[in-house]
């Protein structure tokens, strides 16, 4: 399924990851509207509501998947200067730029999985997969052999990919949708 098209510099606009004092400045006060109880931990449904009401970013919001990975990814980076047993378990402050980076960078690996999932099922085979290839190798990662490659992916031998092992690959293989992103 060909994905429509994205407004990559409204979405990097609305998740400030770099590390400047401006940044850092709006990061603290975008945690502060995602975190409406004020107890210093984000829980998942936290991040999903402030993807929607806080940063109107309905494009990540209806990608629960992007949510849910880059929300994992996210918490317990900090446990070793936790200060709560919780930390493990939600996105703390300190953790949060990590969460805008991996919002985005999953975002975009969804898309790339959109566009390689042609059956629209959520899950692309092999079939699929060499069809990406030319694709594939636009986002920086040349493929020698489609079907040693898609086994390599494929990380539960299902002969289908979800998309938590698309995504574990892409990031590994270091494709990007857009040359020149971080």
């Amino acid at each position: 399924m060909a994905s429509k098209e994205i407004d990559w510099d409204k979405i990097e606009a609305k998740l400030p990851t770099e590390k400047t004092p401006e940044a850092k400045a709006k990061r603290f006060d975008l945690y502060d509207q995602f975190d409406p109880n004020g107890n210093g931990f984000l829980s998942l449904a936290e991040v999903d509501k402030g993807c929607r009401d806080v940063l109107g970013l309905y494009e990540i919001f209806e990608a629960k998947k992007v949510i849910m990975r880059a929300f994992q990814a996210a918490k317990g980076v900090n446990d070793a200067k936790s200060t709560s047993d919780y930390g493990k378990d939600y996105v703390e402050k300190v953790e949060f730029r990590l969460l805008l980076v991996y919002l985005k960078k999953y975002f975009e690996v969804w898309k790339m999985f959109e566009d390689v999932d042609t059956g629209d099922d959520h899950r692309v085979d092999l079939e699929e997969f060499k069809v990406a290839v030319p694709k594939i190798e636009e986002w920086g990662f040349k493929i020698e052999d489609p079907e040693a490659e898609f086994e390599l992916c494929d990380a539960n031998s299902g002969g289908q990919l979800l998309f938590g092992e698309f995504a574990d690959w892409a990031i590994k293989k270091g494709l990007e949708l857009e040359k020149g992103d971080d």
